[in-house]
């Protein structure tokens, strides 16, 4: 079976990093993991041509080669994943379609014209479609409940990417999360209880990385890597002495939940593997907006001085924030900032709320009559020039405003450079030290740093002041420094297309009824 794997667009946004990826010399952040572990899944002796289209559009000569074509998306990728699917359609190919965003939203894919959809997890969902295939049957739905054994998954295959394209490679030790926000969606996908790969598997994934000659940040994408602490710690005592036999090869990165403040032990083995930064979903400063959507962790400690303990320990942080929670007092958005810039956190992801399909908060919101149809904007969800898709508690003008002016002052350049000076300054953790190469792509953007930051701009001076602070000091992070400052250039530049597109949106959004304590479902379902 010569089988087309497809990765759709994936539109500018906060995690595209596009105009670092121009300045490194760069096409893509991440590779499509998940078509990567379904091309291992599928049979071996099948043919495989996987096209990332944020790398290189396929070619007509690939249409014409494949008898199969298998579709994977994200929400963000909406337009061009049903547009792919009607072209293999209209040119006569079987379409397979799964991932995340159409096991939440089926729908959306039938109605594009897809013949198969293999929803939910592909270790037990591709084996049906395999049966169905050779069975002869030209369409079908698989789906299950059951939530498979990752310690029986096969080694994605790595060797149907173009690794010079990227900036990072993705690997996957767990899937799940014991916790209960209510707006994510994570649970509803893969459950509450965490599974995790054997710290086995997990070397073997490393050794492939590292014979492919691959020499730069490996994303532990897990949605929260600390979930099952037992198995995390023991993956991480095996993965140490491998980083050392290595000499550090990887910048490794991952997503855990803030509770890994409490727990001294797993930050020390975290920095000890190699692990320089982590992704944490903060979501707001504002306590009681955490206790509305369950988010209890959050609010076990103070917030700021878990930031601060997990900074000084060698960890760099982003973070996500959200704008619009129910109860939400007037000003959010500049405590968030506020927040922000007292921790010194560098990449801050800030977002409007947006109902998920099939989460807890999709639910309440459905049964109070409270999602607005029309904002429900596939297109533009996940990205920060999507609007709110519910009646919120205060007027959504005055929360987008918020949110713009927001937005437009953490990624201010002056603002940026002074407060990612200020987070690395903070740490005080002992990272092991690799001889990982400087390559081109390093080159490129750290020269295109200088020049911009340097020289162009008015940063000049804070910006070389700074720097050779942090060459005497700390010389041992310039590396990570320089490219934390090569991430902004994303931000200064991307900040000006999230207020042109937002601001042109909100004459429309006085129209948007405000919840009133004494209204109805049915009162509201009226209005909107």
């Amino acid at each position: 079976m010569r089988t087309l794997l497809i990765w759709p667009i994936l539109p500018n946004s906060f995690w595209s990093y596009q105009a670092t990826l121009d300045l490194a010399g760069l096409r893509a952040t991440n590779p499509p993991l998940g078509l990567l572990t379904v091309a291992a899944l599928l049979p071996q002796d099948w043919e495989f041509r996987l096209i990332d289209r944020n790398v290189q559009l396929e070619a007509d000569a690939d249409w014409e080669w494949c008898d199969l074509v298998i579709i994977s998306a994200m929400v963000i990728q909406k337009q061009d994943f049903q547009d792919l699917i009607r072209k293999g359609v209209a040119l006569g190919k079987k379409v397979a379609v799964g991932g995340p965003f159409p096991t939440s939203v089926p729908d959306v894919a039938l109605e594009a014209g897809a013949h198969y959809l293999i929803l939910d997890e592909g270790e037990i969902t591709i084996p049906m479609f395999v049966e169905a295939l050779a069975n002869g049957e030209e369409q079908g739905v698989f789906r299950t409940l059951e939530k498979p054994d990752v310690t029986q998954t096969p080694i994605p295959r790595f060797d149907l990417l173009n690794l010079d394209a990227y900036l990072a490679i993705t690997l996957q030790f767990s899937r799940g999360c014991p916790f209960q926000c209510e707006f994510c969606d994570i649970i509803t996908l893969y459950g509450r209880k965490p599974r995790t790969k054997t710290p086995e598997q997990m070397l073997k994934e490393f050794d492939v990385l590292y014979n492919m000659g691959w020499r730069r940040i490996v994303f532990v994408v897990d949605d929260n890597f600390i979930g099952n602490k037992r198995n995390a710690k023991v993956f991480l005592r095996e993965l140490i002495p491998w980083m050392q036999a290595h000499n550090y090869p990887f910048m490794l990165v991952t997503e855990a939940s803030l509770n890994l403040a409490e727990d001294d032990e797993m930050i020390d083995l975290l920095v000890q593997a190699g692990f320089t930064m982590v992704f944490m979903g903060i979501e707001t400063p504002d306590v009681d907006s955490l206790k509305g959507i369950h988010k209890e962790q959050n609010t076990r400690s103070s917030l700021m001085e878990s930031c601060h303990k997990i900074t000084k320990a060698g960890l760099q942080i982003m973070s996500g924030f959200i704008l619009g929670f129910d109860g939400e007092n007037p000003g959010a958005g500049q405590r968030i900032q506020a927040f922000v810039e007292e921790t010194g956190i560098p990449q801050a992801h800030l977002n409007l709320l947006q109902a998920l399909h099939n989460t807890a908060m999709w639910q309440r919101l459905k049964q109070e009559g409270r999602l607005i149809e029309t904002l429900d904007d596939f297109a533009a969800a996940g990205s920060q020039k999507s609007l709110m898709n519910f009646v919120p508690t205060r007027p959504l003008e005055d929360i987008v405003r918020e949110f713009i002016h927001a937005f437009w002052n953490l990624y201010e350049p002056d603002a940026y450079l002074k407060r990612t000076f200020r987070h690395f300054c903070m740490m005080e953790g002992k990272r092991p030290r690799g001889n990982r190469p400087i390559g081109w792509h390093e080159f490129n953007l750290f020269t295109a740093v200088c020049w911009r930051q340097g020289i162009l701009r008015s940063t000049r001076w804070r910006f070389w002041y700074q720097l050779l602070i942090m060459a005497l000091r700390k010389p041992h992070l310039c590396y990570d420094y320089l490219a934390a400052l090569g991430f902004g250039e994303h931000f200064f530049s991307f900040r000006h297309e999230v207020k042109a597109n937002l601001e042109e949106k909100l004459p429309a959004l006085r129209t948007i009824p405000v919840l009133q304590p004494a209204e109805t479902s049915e009162d509201l379902y009226v209005k909107t």
